[in-house]
C-alpha cells in the first residue's frame, strides 16, 4: 500500500500538486502507522525531533508569528518524510525504482514546456482548479516553466532528473555491454530521450545556476567513469562562453561563434533592467544583518520578506540563498543543527563510496549511490543561489532524495539488501 501510494503520488506530483500530494500524504501516514516505534526509536532521528522543536520555538517567538506559522509546512512535513522513508528506502532496488519513477515524469513535463514556449500552450481554467497550471510562453515570459510556478523551480526539477537519468543511462549501458541483451535496448532508448529532453529543457529555463551545476554534474560523471576527454571538451566550451562574455580581446569574434543566448545571460545583457534591490548580494547583506541582530532564535520563518520590504521598499520572497535565509529566520543554532544533520548523511555517503570503490560486486550499487549523491549535492548547491522550498513539488523531491540516501547509507553500515 505504501509503495503504490508513493508511486502514484510521485507520478502525479509534477502535473497536479494537489492530487499527487494527497497520495503522498496517504503513503506517509501509512508508513508512520506501520513503523512508528522504529521511527521514534531510531537514535539519529532524535536530531530531527530537536530540529522540529526548534522550528516551533522560533515560530512562537517570531517577529511576525503568523508568517512564521505559514513557513512551518515547508519544513515539518519534510522532516517527517525524512524520518519515515529512510526506513522505506533500505535497498538499492528501491533507490533504482525511485529514480525511474522520477525520470519517467520528467519526459512529459519537458514536452509540455517545449509546447508552452513554441506554441503558447496553456492549461484551461477547469484544470487550474486542481493545480495543473501551464502558462503560455513561460514564467517569466520566454523562459520555460512548464507546469511549475517559475522557470528556476523547473530548472531545479530538471537538474535532479537530468542527473538521475544520466546515472540510469550509464547503469543500463553497462548491462547492455556486459550481456548484449535486447531487453536493455528499450530502457536505453527511454533514458536517452530523458537525458536529451531534460538537458534541452535546462537550457530553455535560462537558469545560470542550473547551467553551471549541469556542467559540474557531467564532469563529475566523467571523472567517475575516467572519460577525461569529456572534461577537456567541457572546459573548452566553458572557456569559449566566458571569453565571449568578459574577455575584451577577440570578444566580437567569439560572440559570432557562441550563441548570444548564453553570453548575454551571463553578462545580464539579456535582462539589463535589474535594480540594486534585485541583486542577490543586496539580499544576502540584509539577511546577514538580520542574523546579527537576532543570532539565537532569528526573526521567524518567512519573516525575511517584511524586513526586506521595510528596509528596501521592495517585496522579495526570499534572499536567494537557503542558508542565509535560515540564519536570518531560525538563528545560528537551528541552522547549524540543520546543516549538521544533512551534512552527516552526505559525509557518510561519500565515505561509503570510498569503501565500496574496491569491491567489484558493488559496482552497480556504487553507481546508484554516486548518482544520488551528485543529485542531492546539486540540490544543495542550487539552493546557495535560490530557494526552492516554496514549491511543494521540488521541496518534496529534495526530501525524498535525502531520505533515500539516509536509508541506504544506514543499512550499508551493516548489511546491504539488494
Amino acid at each position: 500500500m505504501v509503495e503504490n501510494s508513493l508511486k502514484f503520488g510521485l507520478f502525479l506530483l509534477p502535473f497536479s500538486a494537489d492530487i499527487g500530494l494527497a497520495s503522498l500524504i496517504i503513503a506517509l501516514l501509512i508508513q508512520w502507522q506501520q513503523h512508528y516505534r522504529q521511527i521514534i526509536g531510531y537514535k539519529p532521528h532524535r536530531g530531527l525531533g530537536i530540529l522540529s522543536l526548534w522550528l516551533i520555538i522560533t515560530t512562537i517567538f517570531a517577529n511576525k508569528p503568523i508568517l512564521a506559522l505559514e513557513g512551518l509546512p515547508n519544513f515539518l512535513p519534510g522532516i517527517g518524510l525524512w524520518a519515515a522513508f529512510s526506513l522505506f528506502f533500505q535497498s538499492f532496488s528501491r533507490l533504482y525504482q525511485l529514480a525511474w519513477w522520477l525520470v519517467l515524469t520528467s519526459i512529459p513535463l519537458s514536452g509540455l514546456g517545449f509546447a508552452q514556449l513554441k506554441w503558447g500552450w496553456e492549461s484551461p481554467l477547469f484544470l487550474r482548479s486542481i493545480g495543473i497550471k501551464l502558462i503560455a510562453y513561460g514564467n517569466p515570459d520566454g523562459r520555460m516553466s512548464s507546469l511549475l510556478m517559475y522557470a528556476n523551480i523547473l530548472a531545479m526539477y530538471l537538474l535532479i532528473n537530468f542527473i538521475l537519468s544520466l546515472g540510469l543511462w550509464i547503469y543500463h549501458y553497462g548491462i547492455w555491454r556486459e550481456k548484449s541483451s535486447k531487453k536493455a535496448i528499450l530502457p536505453l532508448i527511454i533514458l536517452t530521450l530523458a537525458v536529451i529532453s531534460n538537458g534541452v529543457g535546462l537550457i530553455l529555463t535560462n537558469s545560470r545556476s542550473a547551467w553551471g551545476l549541469t556542467l559540474l554534474a557531467m564532469m563529475a560523471f566523467a571523472f567517475y567513469l575516467r572519460w577525461y576527454w569529456i572534461i577537456g571538451i567541457a572546459m573548452i566550451a566553458v572557456g569559449a562562453v566566458f571569453w565571449s562574455a568578459w574577455v575584451p580581446w577577440g570578444q566580437e569574434t567569439m560572440r559570432q561563434i557562441v550563441p548570444a543566448y548564453f553570453w548575454a545571460r551571463l553578462t545580464d545583457e539579456l535582462y539589463d533592467d535589474r535594480y540594486v534591490t534585485a541583486l542577490r548580494t543586496t539580499q544576502w547583506q540584509v539577511a546577514w544583518q538580520m542574523m546579527l541582530e537576532k543570532p539565537w532564535l532569528g526573526w521567524g520563518l518567512r519573516n525575511f520578506t517584511p524586513v526586506y520590504q521595510a528596509k528596501m521598499n521592495v517585496w522579495m520572497g526570499h534572499p536567494h540563498n537557503l542558508f542565509f535565509m535560515l540564519l536570518a529566520e531560525i538563528g545560528i543554532p537551528g541552522t547549524l543543527l540543520f546543516c549538521g544533520l544533512v551534512g552527516r548523511v552526505i559525509f557518510k555517503g561519500f565515505r561509503q563510496l570510498i569503501e565500496w570503490s574496491s569491491q567489484l560486486g558493488m559496482k552497480r550499487n556504487h553507481l546508484l549511490l554516486f548518482t544520488y549523491l551528485v543529485a542531492f549535492s546539486s540540490c544543495i548547491l542550487f539552493n546557495c543561489f535560490d530557494v526552492t522550498i516554496f514549491d511543494v513539488r521540488v521541496n518534496l523531491l529534495g526530501w525524498f532524495l535525502l531520505s533515500a540516501l539516509s536509508g541506504i547509507i544506514e543499512v550499508a553500515k551493516s548489511e546491504v539488501r539488494t
